[in-house]
């Protein structure tokens, strides 16, 4: 996969100095903005600092990004997301003791947004209220969610989404670079398909641009110009604060590249019970901590009687269950099973059989676990769809109990009426007249 950005920055029309950063850096596949805070030059240094350090941390572990380009391993895909938090931190450290050595920079931070495109998979990663979004098949995706004041009242319902637009504190972050020590970094991995845009902005951009004007704008317009046109966008409507935008795009698919389509499996996983009240960005959290199987035809995917700690969504084929040697059931693409292993060790009840060349992926208890305690408004939705399709088991359960008990009762009234009505017995041997 290849990739092509552009990029610009703008003071806006209010402001006096640009304390935003950007960088792009094909080589090593790393876009970067920065949003710096903390007055006339500290500001400025707090962004530039950022954008240095995790240039310099990413550059120093070159080896493990170049085996994330060639489909590296589940393991190595997270290592990947642990490099760029640890990049990150280790600017938040070195802005803050380069405050605390110059009293003058004391308070000075920065935001930072940053992509790590490599291959056929991205990673995205933040602090504060810069964010990433994805134009992909003609929608667009927030990928980050902002570390603020409103983001947080909205998240726990004390505000809503329009009363956030216009507050007054919509501009106070809870997380950002450099005001202490060391700062939670958010991160996200996905799919990368060919034609995916990716959009990285400070608040300067995004506070002026709704997600459908996103869609048109970005559908209607050059790529190459699109980081000038969106910052003459914001100007116009204001461009109270500095605007740097910085655009990513994924080139056709090359060959030998295998295609995969995100938005399919995305939306298959929507269709299940215990996903859908997932935002896409969400189905992008469980798909990146996934892994995918393939199965030839007569493959036991799991076996009656054996233990399990994995849930399969199927993309591709067919299956069959069978349970005491009897075939009770067969799955095609969209199907899941084995979802009650991410909540028990129980054996598994019944043996599934591929019967086509199926493919699928399998969610494990152990990355579940992990990526729901990352994720705690995640984990609530995830609990809340676990209990509700509990709920429809033992209603359903219930309701064929029910079922059964009235046909044992309407077969006992049956067979008591047909005792009634056959004749007496005949006497015992030697009784009769």
């Amino acid at each position: 996969m290849t990739y092509h950005a552009w990029a610009a920055t703008d003071v806006g029309r209010k402001r006096k100095h640009n304390e935003d950063s950007f960088l792009v850096d094909p080589d090593l596949g790393l876009y970067l903005v920065a949003d710096g805070m903390g007055g006339h030059a500290a500001g400025e240094v707090a962004s530039a600092r950022c954008v240095e350090v995790v240039r310099e941390h990413l550059s120093a572990h070159r080896s493990t990004l170049d085996d994330f380009s060639h489909e590296a391993s589940a393991e190595g895909r997270e290592e990947v997301q642990k490099l760029v938090a640890h990049a990150i931190q280790r600017a938040c450290r070195e802005i803050f003791e380069l405050a605390e050595r110059e009293p003058e920079k004391r308070g000075m931070g920065t935001t930072c947004v940053a992509l790590i495109a490599r291959g056929r998979k991205a990673v995205v990663a933040h602090v504060g209220d810069s964010r990433a979004y994805l134009l992909r098949s003609g929608r667009v995706h927030q990928l980050t969610e902002d570390h603020s004041l409103v983001e947080e009242h909205v998240k726990r319902g004390l505000m809503t989404r329009e009363q956030a637009e216009k507050s007054d504190i919509r501009n106070v972050i809870t997380r950002a670079v450099g005001l202490q020590p060391s700062v939670e970094v958010d991160t996200l991995l996905t799919d990368v398909m060919p034609g995916d845009l990716f959009l990285l902005c400070s608040d300067g951009l995004h506070g002026y641009l709704k997600d459908d004007e996103l869609v048109s704008l970005f559908s209607s317009e050059p790529r190459s110009t699109l980081p000038m046109k969106t910052i003459d966008l914001a100007n116009q409507r204001g461009g109270k604060d500095n605007i740097t935008t910085v655009v990513v795009s994924s080139g056709a698919q090359e060959e030998g590249d295998e295609h995969t389509d995100v938005d399919q499996k995305a939306e298959i996983l929507r269709r299940i019970p215990l996903f859908q009240y997932m935002t896409y960005k969400e189905l992008l959290s469980i798909l990146s901590i996934a892994k995918a199987r393939s199965f030839q035809p007569g493959q036991t995917v799991v076996q009656e009687g054996e233990s399990g700690d994995e849930m399969f969504v199927l993309f591709r084929g067919r299956v069959e269950v069978d349970k005491g040697g009897a075939t009770i059931a067969a799955f095609r693409a969209g199907a899941q099973f084995g979802e009650m292993a991410l909540v028990d060790q129980a054996p598994r009840s019944a043996t599934v059989v591929a019967v086509e060349p199926t493919s699928a992926i399998a969610l494990s208890r152990d990355a579940l676990l992990k990526l729901m305690r990352k994720d705690s408004l995640l984990a609530v939705k995830l609990l809340w769809s676990f209990a509700q399709v509990l709920s429809e088991r033992l209603r359903n359960t219930n309701e064929a109990l029910s079922g059964l008990k009235d046909e044992v009762d309407r077969l006992r009234e049956e067979t008591e009426v047909e005792f009634e009505e056959l004749p007496p017995p005949p006497p015992p041997f030697g009784d009769e007249p």
